[in-house]
């Protein structure tokens, strides 16, 4: 059988200027300084739906994810962002010229940043009145996995999951750009948000299929 590959050293790249984000937050706290600081730097902006709104409303010009997919937000907004034009966009290892070379023959920017929060899950199954069926529309699929992606590809692409990392990403636009100690620090905090949020939801589907008894915590009422 042929041996696997073995992959490269790591990425040499330290600075990383920031051009593009995508930015789709749950949680729209701070999101107005966030805004000010990336219509300043002249950061090009995609972003989806209501956080897209709250953009404009502060003067920044965003291009929808749809018109990036060329496919229009789907099934209640379940699916908006899940799309090769996005995803690899934030995947494309900016020392990999074969990486490159797919982008440009399929029209992808890269993205140097992702800032996404996920659905308030935990808030709302914390509530007594609580059906299964809005838990469940509040388990978060595309940005988990627009976090574990940028997360991922760290050595090229900053990923910000909380609004108490906007001042740190904010200085490093106006600085010149992230640095790989920044993007591996970011990094390790979202694989570790991401941990916690799936958590919570196990712990409550564990609940909701009658593997434990139902908390406070797991939802509460389990009648559909």
């Amino acid at each position: 059988p042929t041996p696997h590959a073995q992959p490269a050293a790591e990425p040499s790249v330290d600075l990383v200027p920031i051009r593009r984000v995508l930015v789709s937050v749950f949680d729209k706290t701070g999101i107005d300084r966030l805004a000010r600081a990336l219509k300043a730097a002249g950061v090009k902006v995609a972003s989806t739906g209501g956080t897209s709104q709250v953009l404009a409303s502060h003067g920044v010009s965003v291009e929808d994810v749809s018109t990036i997919t060329g496919f229009p937000e789907v099934l209640d907004g379940r699916v908006k962002t899940l799309h090769p034009h996005i995803f690899a966009g934030i995947l494309a290892r900016g020392d990999r010229p074969d990486d490159l070379e797919v982008l440009a023959d399929h029209g992808i920017e890269r993205f140097d940043a992702v800032i996404v929060n996920l659905y308030a899950f935990e808030s709302v199954i914390s509530k007594p009145d609580c059906r299964p069926a809005e838990a469940i529309e509040l388990i978060d699929i595309g940005g988990p996995s627009l976090v574990r992606a940028a997360a991922k590809n760290h050595a090229f692409t900053a990923v910000v999951t909380s609004p108490e990392q906007y001042d740190d990403l904010i200085a490093a636009v106006a600085s010149g750009g992230t640095t790989l100690a920044q993007r591996r620090l970011f990094a390790a905090r979202a694989f570790e948000h991401t941990a916690a949020y799936d958590s919570v939801i196990a712990g409550w589907m564990a609940g909701h299929a009658g593997l434990v008894p139902h908390t406070a915590r797991s939802g509460g009422n389990s009648s559909d």
